[in-house]
């Protein structure tokens, strides 16, 4: 009788199954929530409604950025040598789940008692806590993420369910902007007592997420070990290698020019379109076509292959944003409220293609590693990418409050010429600077479908021997 060929068992699987996928990207319907909420309204939220300098925000989050140096890095080497027989990487994720929800809370619930000092304080440990939680289950989860399959399309699609569930919390989020937006019409302690109510309900269902999630995951044991004792050797290893270093300076260019989009989104809204109650519409208008245009960039990735396709994806947000410099110009606020959304639009058709592919990217540079140094290393490889992303978040917010608090800045009143085409240069014409840029760097990448090919086959005859 015939039997079913089955790949040895230290070759990675080419298709992963639909319930893994789904327990996979659930937790990041959570993330997706979280990460918007403070991306988008902590800002606003600590200048408008706790009335905190906005040059003392962009200290704090640039002081977080400086403490990612260590804990990033810690993290990922650490879960790439923990050995639990429950799993090197479900074991991070699940000590996450607590230290998140509560860091959540507090960004969003800090005591009215607290003098100016003491609030400052809160706020710098409850964010800094809040990204340094964040980083245990990030690292790690995104790390698993590579190693569920080493096929170079299946990872696009395990990615891209990622994607749209981190997408989806984001959209999610928006009815909490709604309601924040609402609040801030009847008076600064209703918005914080509605800020409170909601970052609660928020903290709750992540932690349920990542519960049900770590349940249903399973890891390869044989990857545990396999990594040198030598933490510097690691990180080495990622700058050694020319693809993974390329990515890292892409990563940093692109970061710095988005960072601005998420901090100033409200803003803008508020003080240039002069709408702030259509805030949460244009973000919508972005994150809808963010989470729904997956299965139209997983087919075209096929087709165009995933480097050209990302690399277009870039010169696309630069365009859609760089065209946000106008606002300022137009006089009727029902056109400005339609420029922004047509631009939002084609701008989130964009981020779903760079959420999906980028991650898959990735995952194909750590095989390159695994070929050149026989090491399972997926923690400090995106312990390193996160890194960057969110150290050129950090710089950039840094540089975001001192030019909003430089050009007069003034809140909750009307804004002066100077404020708006400063918060547009920021918002517009900086990015669209970046993305160029970071477009035309990622055209140097070379590991395409057919490199990556030769490398699986490398592997698979490797692992496989042993099988």
């Amino acid at each position: 009788m015939a039997q079913a060929q089955t790949k040895p068992a230290g070759v990675l699987p080419d298709r992963v199954s639909w319930p893994t996928i789904f327990a996979y990207g659930t937790p990041g319907m959570g993330a997706g929530y979280m990460y918007l909420m403070l991306s988008l309204y902590v800002m606003k939220f600590a200048t408008d409604v706790l009335l905190i300098a906005p040059a003392i925000m962009g200290l704090i989050f640039s002081a977080s950025r400086i403490w990612d140096a260590v804990s990033d890095p810690v993290v990922g080497y650490l879960s790439d040598r923990t050995r639990i027989r429950y799993g090197r990487r479900r074991t991070w994720i699940l000590a996450s789940c607590l230290p998140i929800g509560a860091t959540f809370i507090m960004v969003f619930g800090p005591p009215e008692s607290l003098s100016d000092t003491a609030l400052v304080i809160w706020m710098a440990v409850a964010i800094i806590g809040f990204y340094s939680a964040m980083t245990v289950f990030f690292v790690p989860h995104l790390s698993l993420g590579a190693e569920l399959s080493g096929s170079y399309h299946e990872r696009s699609r395990l990615f891209g369910v990622r994607h749209g569930f981190y997408t989806f919390g984001s959209i999610l989020s928006l009815i909490s902007f709604y309601l924040l937006i609402t609040a801030e019409q009847e008076g600064r302690d209703v918005v914080r007592a509605e800020a409170f109510d909601l970052a609660i309900l928020a903290a709750a269902f992540m932690v349920v997420l990542i519960l049900l999630s770590v349940g249903k995951l399973k890891e390869r044991a044989d990857y545990q070990g396999r990594v040198n004792e030598n933490p510097f050797q690691a990180f080495r290893d990622v700058w050694q290698n020319p693809h993974a270093r390329l990515l890292i300076v892409v990563t940093f260019i692109e970061q710095v020019g988005s960072a601005a989009i998420g901090a100033l989104t409200l803003y803008v809204t508020q003080y240039v379109v002069g709408a702030a109650i259509w805030a949460p519409v244009i973000i919508l208008c972005y994150m809808v076509p963010s989470s729904f245009s997956v299965p139209l960039w997983l087919p075209l990735s096929r087709r165009f292959g995933k480097v050209r396709l990302w690399m277009f994806s870039m010169l696309m947000t630069g365009v859609s944003f760089g065209a946000m410099f106008a606002l300022p110009f137009m006089e009727d606020v029902n056109m400005k409220i339609l420029y922004i959304c047509t631009f939002a639009v084609t701008a989130g058709l964009a981020a779903g293609c760079g959420g999906t592919l980028s991650p898959s990217i990735q995952g194909d540079v750590i095989d390159y590693d695994e070929m050149v140094t026989g090491e399972r290393k997926e923690g400090s490889y995106f312990a390193a990418w996160n890194f960057v992303y969110k150290g050129a978040t950090g710089v950039m917010l840094l540089l975001t409050g001192f030019v909003l608090q430089g050009a007069g800045f003034v809140p909750n009143e009307e804004q002066t010429m100077t404020v708006k085409l400063a918060m547009v240069t920021l918002y517009g014409l900086f990015p669209l600077v970046c993305y160029v840029i970071g477009a035309a760097l990622f055209s140097r990448f070379k590991l395409d479908e057919a490199e990556h090919a030769k490398i699986r086959a490398v592997l698979d005859e490797r692992n496989g021997g042993g099988g």
